[in-house]
């Protein structure tokens, strides 16, 4: 067991430094010169020289990876090379922001895949199926930022009931505006999340339902619903908690468009803003 653990820590360790390297290299392909992004267009060649020793941009690629790794490590994030703020309490700040879209919309997501995956799976061959099938079909096709963009039309510019977008200025302090601001984002975040988790929850509930052991259990006298929920439930789920992270990791990186679709102050709208910037110590 402790060779199997220093193994896959060996193998997480590896992954890590070249996850780090390749971003590293990514971010130095982009066009352009953090330098260029602090100071205006008129600057002349000894300010911009003095901003790319500031932000280090003239060292070779070696010995900036180098000192980035290790910052890395030391779990100091440096300071904005743009504003000077600190990272680190910066990114705190708007994982407030994201986490609550995220989680509340992997939430309900999950509990509507669960039902309209269900249904499908029980009324297969039927009307009922075929009508979520298309559903999900097109909540599959459909870009999330579209989904969102039709959201705020509905909601906001013709039935006048929920803002088109924004972040109150005091934050989770001004809690009903705060959740206010999140229903459109968690609803097109659902509305595609619940698409694709209702297909994967379908055909395992068909799976299961077409097993021996529930065949066994209905020729025993049980209801096919009572044989799905004492013998079939447990095995129906556990394909899908397995694809659960990589949802989880998939809303994560969907919230970057859609915080920029909803003006949300979160992580997507930092990265985002950090990478038109060049700024590298945000990125």
């Amino acid at each position: 067991m402790t060779r199997y653990l220093l193994h896959r820590f060996f193998f997480l360790l590896v992954s890590f430094v070249i996850a780090l390297l390749v971003i590293f290299i990514l971010l130095r392909l982009l066009p352009g010169d953090p330098a260029n992004a602090i100071l205006p267009a008129d600057a002349t060649p000894e300010q911009i020289l003095a901003a790319r020793i500031k932000t280090g941009s003239n060292l070779p690629l070696g010995q900036q990876y180098l000192n980035w790794f290790t910052s890395v490590l030391r779990g100091s994030f440096g300071d904005s090379l743009v504003s000077g703020i600190p990272v680190a309490p910066e990114v705190v700040k708007r994982f407030s922001v994201t986490i609550p879209l995220t989680l509340i919309s992997f939430v309900i997501s999950f509990i509507m895949a669960s039902i309209i995956g269900f249904i499908a799976a029980y009324k297969n061959g039927t009307w009922y199926a075929h009508v979520i099938t298309l559903g999900t079909q097109a909540g599959i096709a459909i870009p999330a930022f579209w989904v969102g963009i039709i959201f705020v039309w509905i909601f906001a510019l013709r039935l006048h009931i929920l803002p088109s977008g924004g972040w109150p200025n005091n934050g989770w302090s001004n809690f009903g505006k705060a959740l206010e601001s999140l229903i459109l984002p968690v609803l097109t975040i659902v509305f595609v999340m619940t698409a694709t988790l209702s297909r994967y929850i379908r055909a395992s509930i068909l799976n299961i339902l077409d097993s021996g052991y529930i065949r066994t259990s209905r020729s025993l006298g049980f209801s096919q619903g009572s044989s799905f929920v004492l013998h079939g439930l447990r095995n129906a789920y556990v394909p899908v908690v397995s694809i659960l992270g990589i949802e989880l990791s998939s809303t994560l990186l969907g919230a970057v468009v859609i915080e920029n679709v909803f003006s949300l102050p979160g992580l997507g709208s930092m990265l985002t803003k950090a990478i038109a910037q060049h700024d590298y110590s945000s990125i």
